[in-house]
């Protein structure tokens, strides 16, 4: 399970989670279902890049 620091990073990974980037933007994905969770301008923290 992945745990906040509060030092800017994250301990362990985010499970179930994935991100891509599009038109400058990161978004997050549940893995399981596929639907887009959220965006933003900065990537999330401790979520795995899918390939391209």
């Amino acid at each position: 399970m992945a745990k906040n620091t509060g030092r800017g990073h994250r301990t362990g990974a985010v499970r179930g989670r994935s991100e891509f980037q599009h038109n400058g933007t990161w978004f997050k994905r549940d893995t399981a279902t596929g639907r887009i969770m959220n965006g933003s301008p900065n990537q999330h923290k401790g979520v795995r890049n899918e390939k391209n």
